[in-house]
């Protein structure tokens, strides 16, 4: 497939900004990108073009089709030298806006590309650099062959959870998830819930670029730990990865498995995860649950025998091991029975 050439636009007047859009949904048709995908990429491209003319000044956006080990996307740049961004965390903030503007903006983008980095200094400008890719479809070949069950519930006297979870498939694999906003009540909610939309809404990419993005997602809240693992049946391997202190077992497992878990707060100073990948032997059982419950229990209290259904194996963990002043989740990802 021949590429079509990058487009270098400059920006000044808001005029501007609507070819800018026009030039990048022609651009994302040429490379793959379905209705959805252009039209994605043509918000992104209005939303910093408009930037530029209302914070910058002016400036330039660059367009770049991408061809990498197979895959097919798009880079989207823009770069001015306008007065920078002085609070990076409270730009990309939903609702925050210098300019009478909604203030959507660049955390919409982030939640719109799958890859985005920012850099800005004061006096000097600002460089944004986002990437997105042809998202494949498919199903796959893989029925999933795991019995995935949940029980969750909030601290006791609060309506809201500060816990969340993840259960996704898409193109042969399977992704679930724990997530803990800090705290407890409305904010600890809104920290989840923001990580687990931007978790859904890019599943299919590499788990330390979800960890990333989620990152810039949660800027603006308490923040949140999280942990997520994918199955992969066509190849037999469960890839992991966590930051904070969502715990992780696994029961049944012939070889130990080494999970790698870095302290710190996703949307706060969360490092990046370390990823790590190892066979899945199908009669292994996942258990992820948050620090709502204890950790001191035996294996045999409750997957002895395991071949009770993982929901109400879940249910009957919370229902023994919550602790009375946090929230508390848990996630079985078992063999399926059928």
């Amino acid at each position: 497939m021949s590429l079509p050439s990058p487009q270098t636009l400059d920006v000044f007047h808001p005029a501007e900004v609507a070819l800018a859009r026009r030039t990048v949904r022609e651009l994302a048709a040429a490379v793959g990108f379905d209705a959805r995908g252009r039209e994605e990429a043509a918000l992104v491209v209005g939303e910093l073009a408009a930037n530029l003319v209302r914070h910058a000044g002016g400036g330039c956006l660059i367009l770049a089709p991408l061809a990498v080990a197979g895959r097919m996307g798009l880079q989207i740049e823009s770069v001015d030298q306008g007065p920078g961004i002085a609070n990076i965390d409270e730009a990309l903030t939903d609702g925050f806006s210098t300019a009478g503007s909604l203030g959507n903006g660049l955390g919409a983008v982030n939640r719109l590309m799958d890859e985005f980095e920012i850099s800005s200094r004061l006096g000097r400008g600002t460089h944004i650099l986002c990437r997105k890719w042809v998202r494949d479809d498919q199903p796959g070949l893989w029925p999933c062959p795991l019995d995935i069950g949940v029980a969750t519930r909030p601290k006791p006297g609060y309506d809201q959870n500060g816990d969340d979870y993840v259960i996704t498939q898409g193109a042969g694999s399977t992704l679930v998830g724990v997530i803990d906003g800090l705290g407890h009540g409305e904010p600890a909610h809104l920290a989840a819930v923001a990580a687990r939309h931007f978790v859904l809404s890019h599943f299919d990419q590499p788990l330390d670029l979800i960890f990333r993005g989620a990152g810039f997602a949660c800027r603006g809240t308490r923040g949140c730990v999280m942990a997520l693992a994918r199955f992969d049946g066509e190849r037999g391997k469960m890839t992991f990865a966590s930051v904070g202190n969502i715990e992780a077992r696994v029961i049944g497992s012939p070889v130990p498995c080494p999970f790698v878990v870095y302290r710190g707060v996703i949307g706060l100073n969360a490092p990046a995860p370390r990823v790590t990948e190892q066979d899945w032997n199908p009669e292994s059982i996942l258990v992820l649950f948050s620090d709502g419950l204890t950790t001191h229990w035996c294996e045999s209290d409750f997957f002895d025998p395991s071949d009770q259904p993982a929901e109400r194996i879940a249910q009957d963990m919370l229902r023994r091991l919550a602790k009375p002043n946090d929230d508390a989740t848990v996630l079985i990802a078992k063999k399926s029975a059928q």
